[in-house]
C-alpha cells in the first residue's frame, strides 16, 4: 500500500505547497477541511452574499426602470451603459477575489472540490450582463455549503439556482400544453432537460434516450426566474399532466415544483449517476485514464451512504492509487498560477504590498473601482444589450475580438482615462483569459477540458512561460531559485531540475525554469 504523502496531498489534493505552509499528516487532515472551511467567509462575493444579492437586485431595478421610463435613445443607451458598468466592475472585482481565495485558503482540498463542482454544474458569467452579479453568488449559495453533504442536496441547489436557470435558457422554456403557451411565442426549451442527465447526473452513453431528455425538460417547465433574479416556480408555464421520464412517472394536474424534486432525487440516486461523478472525481484528481478499482471503490461508498459526498472522498482517499505515481495530471491554468502565487509566499497580508505596490490595481478587492478601470472593463467584455429579464435578447456571446470594440467605444482615446498597469491583475484574471481558462467562463455547459493533451500545447506552455518570467521579475526578488523548487515541490524536484535551475545565468531565468519545469505543471 502506497503510504500517505504530504506533498502529494498538497499538490495533486489541493493549489500546491506555499512557505511555512502546516502539511497534513493524514487523508483525515484533508477531510476536516470540509469542516472547518465552510465556517471562514469567502473573499468573494466583495461584501458577501448579502451585498451581492443587493448588486443583483440594483440591477433589476435598474433595468425594470428603463423598461418604464420614457427616455429619448441616446440617454436611455447611457442609462444602459450605466447599469452594465456597474456589473462590470462587480464582476471583474470578484474575479479576481475568485483567484486570491483560492490563493490565500489554507484548504486547498477544499478549494479544489469547490472549482471541480463549478465546473461539474458550469453556468458562464458572460451570457447575460445579470449573469456577472449571479454567478459569484451561484458559487457561494449553491456549490460551496453542499460539497461535503449529500450529491441529492448538491444537485438540487446547482441546477435550481438562477444562474443555472438563466444559462440554459430555462427561465423561459414553457410548456407546450400549459396556459402561458397561448400567450406566449416561447415554448419548450431542452437545454436544461438535456445537461442535466447527460453532464449533471447520468452521463453520456448510459442509456437515456432524446424522449427522456425531453420529457425532463418538460417536468422542468414552471421552474423560473422572477424579475429580482430569484428562483420561482410559476404553474401556469408547466406542462400538465404526468410525464414519463426513464420509466418514472412525474406530476399530474395540477403540476408543482416538488415533481422537478423528486426527479432530481431520483436522478441523484440512480447507479449511472453514481459511476458518471466518481469517474469524474478520479480523473480530476488522480489520472486522465482513472484506475476502475478507484471508481468502484468509490461507487461501492456512495451506494452504503446514499451519495455522502464526504464518505465518497474519504473512499477515494483512503485507496492506495490515491497517493501513486505523482504527476499523471497536468495543472489547468487556474491551478498553475494559483500554485505558482503559492509558490512566491503570496498571503492576504503582503499581497497588496507585493502584487499592488504602487496602489495601482484599479481592481482590488474589497476596494472601489475608478471609473477609468470600468471603462477598461467594459470595453474589454463588450457593452450591448443586457437584458431586462433574464435569458431575454441581451445574451452576450464570449468576449468580442478588440477590434469589434471600435464600434462600440468612443473613437477618441482623449475620451478615456488610461488605467495604469495593474500587475494583481496581469498574474490572474488577465493571465487566465490568455491561458485559456478565464474566472467563471467556462467554454460550454461541460466546463473546461481535463485531459493533458488540452493543456499541453506549444502556445499554452508559451503563455505559462511569460507568465512565469513575469512572477520571477515582481514577485521573486527575494526569492532563490533553488529555494523556490525546495518550496514549491520538496521531494518532488528532479535532479535533472534541481541541476538545470542551478546553472541558470540569474535569478529570473532560474525562477521562470523552475515554474517551467514538468514538475511544477503536473501534480
Amino acid at each position: 500500500m502506497a503510504p500517505f504523502s504530504p506533498t502529494i496531498a498538497a499538490i495533486r489534493y489541493g493549489y500546491g505547497l506555499a512557505p511555512d505552509q502546516i502539511l497534513s499528516r493524514n487523508r483525515d487532515d484533508l477531510l476536516v477541511q470540509l469542516v472547518d472551511a465552510p465556517l471562514k467567509e469567502s473573499f468573494f462575493p466583495i461584501g458577501g452574499a448579502f451585498d451581492a444579492r443587493q448588486r443583483a437586485d440594483d440591477l433589476a431595478k435598474g433595468f425594470e426602470a428603463l423598461k418604464i421610463a420614457k427616455k429619448d435613445a441616446e440617454n436611455d443607451r447611457a442609462a444602459r451603459q450605466q447599469l452594465q458598468r456597474k456589473a462590470e466592475q462587480s464582476f471583474q472585482r470578484d474575479s479576481l477575489a475568485r483567484v486570491l481565495q483560492a490563493t490565500f485558503s489554507p484548504y486547498g482540498f477544499h478549494e479544489r472540490l469547490a472549482a471541480f463542482w463549478f465546473d461539474h454544474f458550469s453556468v458562464n458569467a458572460h451570457k447575460s450582463f445579470p449573469m456577472r452579479v449571479i454567478t459569484p453568488l451561484y458559487e457561494v449559495e449553491a456549490i460551496r455549503p453542499h460539497l461535503a453533504g449529500s450529491f441529492r442536496d448538491l444537485l438540487q441547489a446547482a441546477v435550481l439556482h438562477p444562474a443555472m436557470l438563466i444559462y440554459l435558457d430555462q427561465a423561459q422554456s414553457t410548456g407546450p400544453q400549459s396556459a402561458a403557451a397561448q400567450n406566449r411565442k416561447k415554448g419548450l426549451n431542452e437545454n436544461l432537460g438535456r445537461e442535466l442527465i447527460e453532464l449533471h447526473t447520468m452521463g453520456a452513453g448510459s442509456g437515456y434516450t432524446q424522449a427522456d431528455v425531453r420529457s425532463a425538460a418538460l417536468v422542468l417547465t414552471g421552474m423560473t426566474v422572477d424579475d429580482h433574479y430569484e428562483m420561482l416556480f410559476r404553474p401556469r408555464m408547466a406542462e400538465p399532466g404526468e410525464i414519463k421520464v426513464l420509466g418514472v412517472k412525474y406530476g399530474g394536474n395540477p403540476r408543482s415544483a416538488d415533481d422537478c424534486l423528486v426527479m432530481l432525487d431520483d436522478l441523484a440516486s440512480r447507479t449511472e449517476t453514481a459511476q458518471h461523478i466518481c469517474r469524474k472525481l478520479v480523473t480530476h484528481f488522480i489520472s486522465d485514464d482513472p484506475p476502475p478499482d478507484v471508481v468502484t471503490a468509490m461507487v461501492q461508498e456512495w451506494k452504503a451512504s446514499d451519495g455522502h459526498l464526504a464518505k465518497v472522498y474519504a473512499a477515494m482517499l483512503d485507496h492506495p492509487r490515491a497517493w501513486q505515481e505523482p504527476g499523471a495530471k497536468m495543472k489547468l491554468p487556474f491551478d498553475y498560477v494559483v500554485s505558482g502565487l503559492r509558490a512566491f509566499g503570496i498571503t492576504r497580508k503582503n499581497w497588496r504590498e507585493r502584487m499592488s505596490p504602487d496602489g495601482d490595481d484599479s481592481y482590488t478587492p474589497f476596494d472601489t473601482p475608478t471609473a477609468a478601470a470600468a471603462q477598461q472593463a467594459l470595453k474589454s467584455s463588450g457593452e450591448e444589450m443586457a437584458p431586462a429579464m433574464p435569458g431575454d435578447a441581451g445574451q452576450m456571446a464570449m468576449d468580442k475580438p478588440a477590434a469589434s470594440m471600435k464600434a462600440v467605444m468612443p473613437s477618441d482615446p482623449a475620451q478615456l482615462p488610461k488605467p495604469k498597469a495593474s500587475l494583481a491583475r496581469t498574474l490572474t484574471v488577465a493571465a487566465l483569459r490568455r491561458m485559456g481558462q478565464p474566472v467563471w467562463q467556462p467554454p460550454s455547459p461541460a466546463g473546461f477540458e481535463e485531459g493533458v493533451a488540452s493543456w499541453l500545447s506549444p502556445s499554452q506552455m508559451s503563455e505559462r512561460i511569460l507568465w512565469a518570467r513575469k512572477a520571477a521579475g515582481t514577485l521573486g526578488k527575494d526569492m532563490e531559485p533553488k529555494k523556490l523548487l525546495e518550496v514549491s515541490l520538496a521531494e518532488q524536484a528532479r535532479d535533472d531540475t534541481i541541476r538545470v535551475v542551478g546553472q541558470a545565468p540569474n535569478r529570473v531565468s532560474g525562477l521562470t525554469l523552475a515554474l517551467s519545469s514538468p514538475e511544477f505543471n503536473r501534480r
